[in-house]
């Protein structure tokens, strides 16, 4: 039974044989890489090939690559994409090409689902941690680009994952660090918070957010029944709901009872980012296996990797480049 878990404990730019046997035996539903385990093209393509054969199927391999302080893959070998808030500044063309070239760089070594676009709304008091990653400051900027953005990613046959469900903008704090809490009303937050995810209710996959909303739950979102199903009811989104990494420090508890908690929570997926075989030994046996809905959610993402739409990528970056302007 595939394990109800993402893992992303691989020590570095190799399968080891350890790894490779607790993969095989772990089963999870997919994979998450890190700037520690990429090198050159050829042993990154190595490296989710090894991935998927430890698993015996085209399991999917996961990123963070958002353009800005988060991307993984990185000059000389890929390109520095600028923050994503920038891009929007450049106009709807300017994030378009974006996300295209970008998912074209991830799918070209076997990296098929991209941890982005953020849907979140940047506001004068958003931690720095995530303000430049936000696509606007409004929820009208936000649906328009965001659609764009995840269009273009899967034009290029990379499975968007929007994030941080149900909206992470009003954090003051960084939630790798700390629980941010929310004390907006459920009112204010239906008309700007949550409106991105709701009309993008219709993507794929989706991440949730390590904060608290009092007007919801004394728990963080990722471990709040009462958040996931108004995510489920309200919001409308009924595709593949994972966890935020689990290891953050905006959650409590033993990493097992964090799993437990996000599972219980009804969470489809559990996020496990740089833990240990050991560590994901547990992580795995609290996740348990994925529950039949899930396992449903799951095939319906998948079966949107679709053979990348043919662009000419020179072309594309010489018209991003004339959209930079000439300070780019």
């Amino acid at each position: 039974m595939t394990s109800a878990t993402i893992l992303g404990g691989i020590a570095g730019p190799e399968l080891s044989r350890a790894e490779r046997d607790f993969f095989r035996a772990a089963d999870p539903w997919g994979f998450i890489l890190f700037a520690r385990n990429v090198d050159t093209p050829d042993r990154l393509r190595r490296l989710t090939g090894d991935l998927r054969d430890a698993l015996g199927r085209d399991a999917p391999v996961l990123v963070d690559q958002e353009g800005g302080r988060v991307q993984r893959l990185r000059a000389p070998h890929w390109t520095d994409w600028p923050a994503p808030l920038v891009q929007a500044g450049r106009g709807e063309r300017a994030i378009w090409l974006h996300h295209h070239l970008m998912a074209q760089e991830l799918r070209a070594v076997g990296i098929d689902a991209d941890c982005a676009p953020v849907l979140d709304i940047a506001r004068d008091d958003t931690h720095p941690f995530l303000k430049d990653r936000c696509l606007g400051a409004d929820a009208g900027t936000v649906i328009r680009l965001g659609r764009i953005a995840a269009q273009a990613m899967l034009a290029a046959g990379v499975l968007p994952v929007i994030k941080h469900m149900p909206g992470h903008g009003r954090a003051r704090v960084d939630s790798h660090k700390d629980l941010p809490v929310v004390e907006a009303s459920l009112e204010e937050l239906r008309a700007t918070d949550f409106a991105p995810f709701r009309a993008l209710a219709d993507l794929p996959m989706a991440m949730t957010a390590h904060i608290r909303f009092v007007a919801l739950d004394d728990a963080p979102a990722t471990a709040s029944a009462p958040v996931v199903r108004m995510i489920r009811r309200e919001i409308g989104f009924e595709g593949l709901l994972m966890s935020d990494d689990i290891g953050m420090q905006a959650l409590s508890g033993s990493l097992a009872a964090r799993a437990a908690a996000t599972i219980a929570a009804g969470c489809d997926l559990v996020l496990s980012c740089n833990e240990t075989v050991a560590q994901m030994e547990e992580i795995v046996a609290a996740a348990g296996a994925m529950a039949p809905r899930a396992v449903a959610r799951g095939q319906a993402a998948l079966a949107l990797r679709d053979a990348p739409v043919p662009h000419e990528a020179a072309a594309l970056r010489a018209e991003l480049a004339a959209l930079a302007g000439p300070a780019a």
